[in-house]
């Protein structure tokens, strides 16, 4: 069940995770990014820990392959995993065990990789993989959701659809943007939907936060009230 991307923008050095599936609340339980340190998605018959534990190797300095090894390595039921990782290099990796539902694979590329089970056929993977290559220009927000766009257009899971998140992080420790879309009739196109108006009336908020750089933030309210996020009191 699922299908994902993984991957880290060159640019800014942001990593990120956009995952759809046909079960409810994907974003509580696949995707995994920690700033400056590396991204995950695991899925199949899913086990957080391989998130959980492998950002903790990668922030150790491990690479993805390392990683990929090493929770392999201490899971007991490998052969039913599926995930993906890229690294803070950019090196990118995907496992799918032998035993996950058909259709099932993944595709890696620089800076990123797309993974999927339980698909109509493997142009979903084809298709996100695509579609993240071509919008090189975008944020790494728009690339992750253009590829989960392009996958659920191409086919998607074979069963359906019900949940789709996206998290990306930056430089902070808290996410720079963290959006789920639980249970809906056509999940990625609504997260498409909450992600526009989170750009017009979240971001700037998440932008005038407090930062390791500025611990006190930049709280404008003035601003704040422009955009509809503080009310005048009456």
């Amino acid at each position: 069940m699922t299908f994902s991307i993984t991957a880290k923008c060159e640019k800014t050095g942001q990593f990120g995770v956009a995952v759809s599936t046909a079960v409810p609340g994907v974003g509580g339980l696949c995707p995994f990014a920690k700033a400056g340190v590396g991204a995950i998605a695991s899925q199949s018959f899913v086990n957080p820990y391989i998130g959980i534990n492998g950002l903790k190797y990668l922030e150790q300095g491990l690479s993805a392959q390392e990683v990929a090894d090493k929770v392999l390595a201490e899971d007991p039921l490998p052969e039913q995993r599926q995930f993906s990782i890229v690294d803070k290099d950019g090196n990118a990796i995907s496992y799918s065990g032998d035993q996950c539902d058909t259709w099932y694979g993944h595709k890696t590329g620089e800076n990123y990789a797309v993974a999927g089970n339980m698909l109509v056929d493997e142009n979903t993977v084809a298709a996100a993989a695509k579609a993240f290559e071509k919008n090189a220009d975008l944020t790494l927000s728009d690339r992750l959701l253009c590829a989960l766009e392009a996958g659920q257009a191409a086919g998607g899971d074979k069963r359906g659809r019900q949940s789709a998140a996206l998290y990306v992080v930056h430089e902070e420790d808290y996410a720079f943007c963290d959006l789920r879309v639980d249970e809906h009739i056509d999940p990625v196109k609504e997260l498409r939907r909450v992600y526009e108006v989170a750009q017009e009336q979240l971001a700037p908020l998440v932008a005038m936060l407090p930062t390791k750089k500025h611990p006190a933030g930049r709280f404008d309210f003035d601003h704040s009230r422009e955009l509809g996020l503080l009310q005048d009191d009456k």
